[in-house]
C-alpha cells in the first residue's frame, strides 16, 4: 500500500526560501513537468533566465518573472493539472483555472492520509506517529531561524509576495484549519482510549478485590466451624 504525504509551509517563507535557493545557483532543469504524457513547450512555459542558471538574481527580478514556477507552487504541485489543460493557459479563463486548481489541491490534500505543517513540528510528529502507528526515536525540533527568516522585507514586498502566491495563501489557511482539526481529533481519540483503559483497569481491580473479600469471608467461616468442632 502506498500513502501520499506532504509537508506544507507558510507561503511567504517558502517563496523566500526558494528565491535564496535559486540565487545560490539551483535550477529545476531535471524536472520535466510532464502532464498528460508530455512536457510543456517553451511557449507554454518560458524560462525566467538565460544561461545555465539564475544565480545572483535579486528578489525583485525573482518576483518580476511572470513564468516563475515559484508562484503558487504548493497549489500547482498538489492539484491535478490535467483538469486545466496542463500548462496551456489558453484552455480556460484565468479566474476559472485558478478556482479549479485550488479546489483540486484542497481535495487532494484532504484525501491524504497525512500531511504536516513546518510551523507545527511537534504536532506534525504527533499526527504522523498516531496515523501510522510508528514512533520517531527523537522529538522533532522547531527551527524558527531559517534562510527565509534571515531575509528582511518591507511591508510592500510582503504584500506583493502574498499577491503572487494568493492561491497558496488560501490553500495554507485551509490546510492549517484541517491540520488542527485532525490534531484535535487524534488527541480526543487518545484521551478516550486512555479513559477506556482506566475504566477497564478499575473493573479488573474491583473484581480482584471482590474475589479476595469472598475468599477471606469463606476462610473465616471455615476456621470458625473448625474451632467449634474442636471445642
Amino acid at each position: 500500500n502506498f500513502y501520499y504525504i506532504t509537508i506544507l509551509r507558510d507561503p511567504v517563507s517558502r517563496y523566500l526560501s526558494e528565491w535564496r535557493h535559486v540565487q545560490r545557483g539551483a535550477t529545476w532543469k531535471a524536472s520535466l513537468h510532464v502532464c498528460d504524457g508530455r512536457s510543456p513547450t517553451t511557449e507554454e512555459l518560458p524560462s525566467c533566465y538565460t544561461g545555465d542558471d539564475w544565480s545572483g538574481c535579486s528578489l525583485q527580478e525573482f518576483m518580476d518573472c511572470p513564468y516563475n514556477l515559484a508562484n503558487n507552487r504548493q497549489v500547482r504541485m498538489l492539484s491535478d493539472l490535467s483538469l486545466v489543460g496542463c500548462y496551456n493557459l489558453s484552455v480556460m479563463p484565468e479566474e476559472q483555472r485558478n478556482k479549479v486548481l485550488l479546489d483540486s489541491a484542497k481535495e487532494n490534500l484532504k484525501r491524504m492520509a497525512f500531511f504536516g505543517l513546518t510551523e507545527f513540528q511537534r504536532k506534525t510528529q504527533y499526527l504522523f506517529e498516531k496515523t501510522f502507528n510508528m514512533n520517531f526515536i527523537s522529538p522533532f525540533t522547531q527551527y524558527n531561524s531559517t534562510r527565509a527568516s534571515s531575509v528582511e522585507i518591507d511591508e510592500q514586498t510582503q504584500r506583493r509576495i502574498e499577491a503572487l502566491n494568493f492561491l497558496d495563501m488560501e490553500l495554507y489557511d485551509y490546510a492549517k484549519d484541517l491540520f488542527l482539526q485532525r490534531y484535535q481529533y487524534m488527541r480526543q481519540k487518545e484521551h478516550q482510549e486512555a479513559r477506556r483503559k482506566r475504566q477497564e483497569q478499575r473493573k479488573i481491580l474491583r473484581a480482584k478485590q471482590a474475589h479476595l473479600r469472598e475468599r477471606g469471608e469463606n476462610g473465616s467461616s471455615t476456621d470458625y466451624i473448625g474451632n467449634v468442632e474442636r471445642w
